[in-house]
């Protein structure tokens, strides 16, 4: 999941270099955090957090194939 996040994101925003990407597994999912620059955080998000949704929903759908819960988080 974590490199899935990481193609996305760094395909979509101005400093594909500052673009970090950690994954921690729990017993009950797999939390994956999102950091950008501060002046591409509005690309990740999108307008009403379209680009956001459309990011949770991909790697949602990759990981029905682990039988595992996925949750994306952009953090700033």
């Amino acid at each position: 999941m974590k490199e899935l996040v990481q193609v996305i994101a760094s395909a979509l925003v101005d400093h594909p270099e500052e673009v970090v990407v950690t994954e921690t597994e729990t017993e009950k999912a797999i939390v994956v955090e999102l950091r950008v620059a501060a002046d591409d955080m509005g690309k990740v998000i999108g307008k009403q957090g379209r680009i956001a949704k459309s990011i949770r929903t991909l790697v949602k759908a990759a990981a029905t194939k682990d039988d595992k819960k996925v949750v994306v988080e952009i953090m700033q």
